[in-house]
C-alpha cells in the first residue's frame, strides 16, 4: 500500500490511533511491573506519551493541530530508543524479546499513521519544520497594529491639552 492509496477517513484514524494507543499501554505496563528506576521512568515515559498522542487526536484546538506530528514523532523516537537501550544493556529475557516486538509493531503503526496523515516523510517534516518557523515569526510580529518600524504612541502624547 502506497501513500497515495491509504484512505484518509476518520475511521482509520480512529483505529489506527487505538491501535497505537492499546500497544503504548501494553509496553507501558510491562515496563511498569518490572521494579526498578529505569523500568519505572521508561514506563512512565510511554504513559505521558500516551497522554500526547490522545490529546493530539481528540482536542480540536489550532496550537495541538499546528503541532500534531510531534506526538507521533515523539513515540517513535522514545521507542526506538527503548528498543537500543534493551539491545545494548538487557537483560535478555522472554517477556523483554515480547516487549520488543510489541514495541516494533508500535512504531510500524506510527509510520502508517504518519503516512496516512502527511503522505510522505518529507511531508511531514516540511510541516514540522513549517509550524515551528511561523511561531517564531510570530514571536517577533507587531502587536497590536503597531508599525515594525515605528512605535506606537501613546494617545495623550499625540493630541494637544
Amino acid at each position: 500500500m502506497t501513500a497515495q492509496t491509504l484512505p484518509k477517513n476518520s475511521t482509520m484514524g480512529a483505529l489506527l490511533t487505538l491501535s497505537i494507543v492499546a500497544l503504548t499501554a501494553a509496553t507501558a505496563y510491562v515496563h511498569l511491573t518490572l521494579g526498578g528506576l529505569l523500568f519505572l521512568l521508561n514506563g512512565l515515559g510511554y504513559v505521558g506519551l500516551i497522554v500526547l498522542v490522545v490529546i493530539a487526536a481528540v482536542v480540536p484546538h489550532p496550537l495541538v493541530a499546528r503541532f500534531d506530528w510531534f506526538p507521533r514523532l515523539a513515540l517513535v523516537g522514545y521507542t526506538a530508543t527503548t528498543i537500543a537501550g534493551y539491545l545494548i544493556i538487557g537483560p535478555y529475557f522472554a517477556l523483554g524479546w515480547i516487549t520488543k516486538g510489541i514495541e516494533v509493531a508500535l512504531i510500524s503503526l506510527v509510520m502508517l499513521d504518519l503516512m496516512r496523515t502527511y503522505g510522505s516523510p518529507r511531508a511531514m517534516i516540511r510541516r514540522a519544520v513549517a509550524s515551528i518557523v511561523d511561531l517564531r515569526h510570530s514571536a517577533h510580529a507587531p502587536r497590536g497594529g503597531e508599525s515594525p518600524i515605528e512605535p506606537a504612541v501613546a494617545a495623550d502624547a499625540s493630541e494637544p491639552a
